[in-house]
């Protein structure tokens, strides 16, 4: 599995990361859903430049040029309800792509350990096209893989793109285990050391669905 961590560089990414693990200002859920949009956009761009193109000529008032225009065909996956702003920002410069959409839940017992339940989901085709899925937090990884299982009854797809805005350690060994030698590539803003007893990433940047679109029962 192939990682490009996007903080190796320091970059704007790094305001953006820094606000959205701010206690004082991720309390303002339409900023903290726009920076993961933001950040869709540029993990957007830095992917975009490992697709394929084909040249086009195109007419202009003055002439004609050559330009390389997108061959591949996308299909981009999110995991409701967290991912929808990311996903957004990919939807933002991938116009064209067509959508696909998991829903993935911890559902915890009584000594605080929890499995994943996927309950709805919705993917055209997935044959000969490539398959971007995004999440916010990368943590166990069990999400997105619970995630990626459910999307394999739509297809096979040239090539899959994983995009995590902060991923555990843990979570990245969990996707190596699980997708093995196939051709992956995983696309984060930030690796953190820790999970907490619960699973969630430390220091992270707390629960990111109830952050973008307040708490749930």
């Amino acid at each position: 599995m192939k990682i490009y961590d996007l903080s190796k560089t320091n970059s704007i990414i790094g305001n953006m990361i820094t606000e959205l693990r701010s206690i004082d200002i991720q309390q303002d859920s339409m900023r903290f859903r726009k920076n993961l949009e933001r950040l869709g956009w540029i993990f957007a761009y830095e992917l975009s430049k490992k697709l394929n193109y084909e040249i086009m000529s195109v007419e202009t008032p003055l002439g004609e040029k050559e330009m390389p225009l997108l061959s591949d065909k996308l299909v981009l996956a999110t995991i409701l309800r967290a991912g929808l702003p990311f996903h957004q920002g990919f939807l933002d410069i991938f116009d064209n792509a067509e959508n696909a959409f998991v829903s993935a839940y911890r559902k915890y017992d009584e000594e605080g350990t929890f499995d994943i339940f996927s309950g709805y989901i919705t993917s055209p085709s997935l044959d000969d096209k490539i398959l971007v899925i995004t999440d916010i937090m990368l943590a166990t990884a069990a999400s997105l893989i619970v995630a990626h299982k459910a999307l394999k009854e739509y297809g096979k797809p040239d090539q899959i793109h994983i995009a995590a805005v902060i991923a555990s350690v843990e979570g990245i060994d969990a996707l190596k285990a699980h997708f093995g030698n196939k051709p992956v590539t995983l696309w984060v803003s930030a690796i953190d050391e820790e999970l907490s007893a619960k699973g969630y990433i430390v220091p992270g940047l707390g629960d990111a669905g109830d952050l973008a679109y307040g708490g749930k029962l």
